[in-house]
C-alpha cells in the first residue's frame, strides 16, 4: 500500500489542528478550528487561501506540443477565446476535458499556453502520470517533451473579493501585473514554466499568478517552485491580516465550487459519456451545436451517443443533506428510483426569498437584513433530462429531501469582474 503524501504546508495544517483527511493520495485539511462555514463566507465577502499544490502539473514543449494538446483536449484551442472565439495566445488559458475513445473522462485541465510551442497542464491530484503517459501514447512527433512535473510545483489560491487588494501587498510592481490581467489569463512564470512577463514578489521570488480558480469567485491561482511555497503562504496571511483573510480547507472548496455549478473530476464527471452535463462549453461544438470544429480523440463516441444519463445541477430548500453513496439515491414524486446523488453540500452563503435563491454577493438583490441559513446543492445524475424547476427528491430510505433542479445556483458570483473593480 503507497503511503500517503503530503504537501510542503502539511506542519501549518497540522500545528493550526486543521482536520485531516486523505484525499487524492494526500493527507489535507478538510477545515480549520474556524470552521466550514466561516471559510465558505470569508471567500464570498474577504477571502481565503487554499493549499492546492496536491494538483499535478504536465509540461509539453515542443514542435508539434499544440498539435498534440488539440488532438488530446475537448477544447478547440484554435477557437476559444472569448465571445469572437479567438485562439488560444501567450499568457492565456483554457478549459477542457482529456476523454478516451469512447467518449468517457479521464481527466478534466486547464492548459496554459506559456510560448507557442510551450504549454503548462494543470490536472488534479495523483493525475499527472496518467495525464503525461495519455499524451506520450497519443504523440506521434519527434521532438516533443512532455514533463510530469507532480510533486515539484508549489502551488495555492487565494479567493474572494480581497484578493487582489492582498495579493498587490507583496507583489513587486501590482500595477503592471493587473493591468489587463482579465479572466482565464495569466502572467509571470516560475522555474521551466517561463513566459515572455515576469512577476516578482517583494523579495525577488518568481511567480506565475493566474486569474482562475475553483471557487466561482474572484480570485487568483499562484504558481511558485516547491521551496517558495511555504514563504509565499505566510507572507500572504500576513498581508491578509487586515481584510479577514482565512486559511481554508477542501469542505469549503467543496461547498463553494458545488454553489458555483463546478464539476469534480472522477465525481461529477467520470466513466460515462461527458455529455448531457452543463459542461458542454469545455467541447468544440461547432456553431451548429450538432458537429465539433475539429477531430479530438472521444469526438466520434460523443456525436453516436444519444441515450446516456444526464447531469443535472440542484438546489434544495434549506441546509440539509444527503450525502452521495451506495445506499443513497434520487427518487420521483411516485418513489420510483431515476438516479444517483454525485455531489451533496451546503452553500453557506445562500438562502430562498419567497422561493427564489438569494446569494450575500449579489449585493443590490439581497433584502435588508437577510441571513442565509444555506442550502443543499450539488450533481445529480439522472436517467432522463429534468427541466429547471423541476423537483425532484435525494433519499437515503429513511429521510426524503425535495430539492430543485437548476440551470444555475449561487447568484451574483465575482470571478468574472474587472480587476479594477474588485480593487476599488
Amino acid at each position: 500500500m503507497q503511503a500517503e503524501k503530503k504537501t510542503v504546508l502539511h506542519d501549518f495544517h497540522v500545528k493550526q489542528n486543521a482536520m485531516m483527511a486523505s484525499f487524492g493520495g494526500y493527507d489535507m485539511p478538510l477545515w480549520y478550528p474556524t470552521g466550514v462555514k466561516t471559510e465558505h463566507l470569508a471567500v464570498i465577502r474577504n477571502a481565503g487561501i487554499f493549499d492546492t499544490s496536491h494538483m499535478a502539473v504536465v509540461t509539453v514543449r515542443g514542435e508539434g506540443a499544440r498539435e498534440l494538446l488539440q488532438n488530446c483536449l475537448s477544447k478547440d484551442m484554435d477557437r476559444c477565446i472569448g465571445l469572437k472565439k479567438n485562439a488560444l495566445s501567450d499568457g492565456r488559458c483554457v478549459y477542457g476535458i482529456f476523454l478516451n475513445p469512447d467518449g468517457t473522462v479521464i481527466d478534466d485541465a486547464i492548459i496554459y499556453q506559456l510560448q507557442p510551442d510551450a504549454f503548462m497542464v494543470v490536472v488534479n491530484a495523483a493525475m499527472g502520470g496518467i495525464i503525461a503517459e495519455h499524451l506520450q501514447k497519443s504523440s506521434d512527433r519527434e521532438g516533443i517533451t512532455i514533463e510530469d512535473l507532480t510533486d515539484r510545483v508549489g502551488k495555492m489560491d487565494i479567493q474572494g473579493p480581497d484578493s487582489a487588494k492582498i495579493l498587490g501587498e507583496i507583489i513587486r510592481n501590482s500595477d503592471q501585473l493587473f493591468e489587463g490581467l482579465t479572466y482565464f489569463s495569466f502572467k509571470g512564470g516560475f522555474g521551466s514554466c517561463t513566459t515572455s512577463t515576469a512577476v516578482e514578489l517583494n523579495g525577488g521570488t518568481k511567480i506565475l499568478v493566474s486569474r482562475t480558480g475553483y471557487t466561482g469567485e474572484f480570485g487568483f491561482e499562484l504558481f511558485v517552485e516547491i521551496d517558495k511555497l511555504q514563504s509565499l503562504w505566510e507572507g500572504l496571511l500576513k498581508a491578509g491580516e487586515e481584510y479577514g483573510l482565512v486559511a481554508c480547507g477542501l469542505a469549503s472548496r467543496d461547498s463553494l465550487r458545488a454553489g458555483a455549478v463546478l464539476p469534480l473530476s472522477h465525481q461529477d464527471i467520470g466513466p460515462w459519456p461527458f455529455l448531457f452535463n452543463p459542461w458542454q462549453f469545455a467541447l468544440a461544438w461547432s456553431d451548429d451545436g450538432k458537429s465539433f470544429s475539429k477531430d479530438f480523440i472521444g469526438a466520434d463516441a460523443l456525436l453516436e451517443e444519444n441515450d446516456c444519463d444526464h447531469t443535472l445541477p440542484f438546489a434544495g430548500f434549506d441546509p440539509r443533506k444527503i450525502a452521495a453513496g451506495d445506499d443513497t439515491y434520487v427518487i420521483n414524486d411516485a418513489g420510483e428510483k431515476i438516479g444517483a446523488i454525485l455531489t451533496c453540500t451546503t452553500d453557506m452563503a445562500i438562502g430562498r426569498v419567497d422561493g427564489e435563491i438569494i446569494g450575500l454577493a449579489s449585493e443590490g438583490d439581497v433584502p435588508e437584513g437577510f441571513k442565509p441559513k444555506g442550502l443543499s446543492c450539488g450533481f445529480l445524475l439522472l436517467d432522463k433530462h429534468f427541466a429547471p424547476g423541476e423537483l425532484v427528491y435525494l433519499t437515503d430510505g429513511k429521510r426524503k429531501l425535495k430539492v430543485e433542479i437548476r440551470e444555475d445556483v449561487r447568484p451574483g458570483r465575482t470571478a468574472r469582474k474587472p480587476i479594477k473593480m474588485m480593487l476599488t
